[in-house]
């Protein structure tokens, strides 16, 4: 039988419930987060020192020996405390309304992507923001918008040829929009249809747009590989012509008689920044890029076997390239071209040849996972003064890269082979992208900037990743802020979604 409590009971207890939360209430919180003597690297480059950091309405407010009293304290002795990562090039936004707590960048640290990258964003950015302010995600976003997808909305379907001034006018039109709503600048991805049968003079009409309004231009430039000086003297015009900031994205030497040239390359880049050109650049750290079989094929003849036997050997290897997607036959996936090859009783040219013309057949999709460039040059790119570390990776694609680079770079570049100092890693990971990028309130830890902090083990980071289990999150990076809010906490994901819409400050050249 149920006992029924009586009515004094319920009394009393709603009394000392009222008692509890009236005295909490009371308590003045000098903080709204402490973080305890935990190793601090600013994200400048400087040496480490110990100090705690306060934290209170999404900003930090003190840094050093922290008294009062906080709603949450937390220990991080023997933790580093680090402004949140920045990725400068990112797709981790491909599925992030269904997958709000962005798990592939916060496992890493990251705190911030810049998307739009490659020449494609959404148009208009209004429709991102509503979208972000009705389903807001863990981390802050950022976005460019891209020349391809201006193209393709004026030029449709007529897009293998130049554009005509009317068109071009058009797309300016659109851009303008896109930046007084707050994108970042103009991203062009130059090897991919619609933008690789732009010219430069299109591409400097719209960057000079972007210049006028204090924005930045990006770039997957035009070759990576067969025609890489002239993509590189390209991208160096544009900054020149339109006078804006440019970034290479993604840098990297990825053909045989390129390898080992980086010495060439950054003494060339220097000269150019000497000579008032804001050029930078961005790489990740893994010998295999990603992208679509089509990219080997820069004149886009896909039955030129001599292109193929030149992709297959001087760009990369059958045996290096690994197949992620392939509708046309999922069997494929996973599988290296010259087992495939094997399989089809083919050379490994004319199957990828035949692979390619089957996409097209139907409008399938594909995409490759290819080994062209070396350790020592991505090391010797990394380590240029305006290079930041970046992704180039999404929550899933089949490239590690999407969430593992961060801790990859602290974990073996750091601590294993030393190729960086750890304050030199998270410089290339927080203070140098925000600066290349032009944050102003993130990328280093100082007063009243925004509380996007990362706290991991040095002692234990590392990527976890590969390429045949790409989403596995990495080991040692124990809590991760945003905004003053703890997206990870105790390596464990939360409910938190306070990541906001990052909007380019308006302005001009003048102002």
């Amino acid at each position: 039988m149920k006992m029924k409590l009586p009515t004094s009971y319920y009394s009393v207890a709603l009394n000392i419930l009222l008692c509890i939360y009236s005295f909490s209430c009371s308590i003045k919180y000098d903080y709204d987060i402490i973080l305890r003597d935990g190793l601090v690297i600013d994200g400048t480059g400087a040496p480490g020192y110990n100090a705690d950091v306060g934290i209170l309405d999404g900003k930090i407010k003190t840094i050093g020996i922290v008294s009062g009293k906080a709603k949450k304290e937390l220990s991080v002795k023997g933790e580093i405390v680090a402004p949140g990562f920045i990725d400068t090039h990112s797709h981790h936004d491909e599925g992030m309304f269904n997958n709000t707590d962005m798990a592939g960048a916060l496992t890493q640290g990251i705190t911030t992507v810049f998307i739009g990258q490659d020449g494609s964003s959404q148009h208009p950015i209004s429709d991102l923001t509503d979208q972000l302010e009705n389903t807001p995600v863990a981390i802050n976003i950022g976005s460019y918008s891209g020349h391809n997808t201006l193209r393709e909305i004026v030029m449709g379907s007529d897009f293998r040829r130049e554009s005509t001034i009317k068109e071009i006018q058009k797309m300016d039109d659109l851009l303008v929009s896109d930046l007084e709503q707050g994108a970042w600048g103009l991203s062009s991805g130059l090897e991919y249809d619609p933008g690789i049968y732009s010219n430069t003079d299109e591409v400097v009409s719209l960057a000079k747009t972007a210049s006028k309004h204090g924005a930045r231009y990006i770039s997957h430039i035009r070759s990576e590989d067969r025609y890489f000086w002239d993509a590189v003297e390209e991208i160096i015009r544009i900054g020149k012509e339109a006078d804006i900031p440019v970034q290479i994205s993604h840098i990297k030497l990825a053909m045989g008689s390129l390898l080992g040239k980086t010495e060439r390359l950054l003494a060339r880049l220097d000269q150019v920044r000497n000579n008032g050109i804001d050029i930078s650049a961005d790489i990740y750290p893994y010998m295999y890029w990603q992208s679509t079989m089509q990219v080997l094929f820069p004149e886009r003849d896909f039955s030129n076997k001599a292109a193929a036997d030149f992709a297959l050997s001087e760009i990369t290897t059958p045996d290096g390239v690994i197949i992620s997607e392939y509708t046309p036959n999922p069997k494929y996936e996973g599988i290296r071209l010259n087992e495939i090859a094997k399989i089809r009783e083919q050379d490994p040219s004319h199957t990828l040849m035949d692979m390619i013309a089957a996409t097209l057949e139907k409008d399938h999709s594909e995409s490759i996972i290819a080994r062209s460039m070396r350790e020592e040059d991505i090391i010797a790119l990394l380590n240029w003064k305006h290079t930041n570390l970046c992704t180039d990776g999404g929550s899933t694609g089949g490239h590690p890269r999407g969430y593992g680079s961060y801790p990859k770079v602290l974990g073996q570049y750091v601590r294993e082979n030393k190729y960086l100092t750890i304050e030199q890693a998270v410089n290339k990971m927080t203070g140098v992208p925000a600066n290349n990028m032009g944050l102003k309130e993130r990328g280093v830890l100082t007063l009243n900037m925004a509380a996007d902090l990362v706290v991991f083990n040095p002692e234990t980071v590392q990527d976890m990743a590969t390429f045949k289990s790409p989403t596995l999150a990495s080991e040692g990076i124990i809590h991760v802020l945003v905004n003053g809010k703890f997206v990870l906490k105790n390596k464990m994901v939360t409910r938190n979604r306070p990541g906001i819409f990052l909007h380019r400050v308006k302005n001009s050249k003048q102002g």
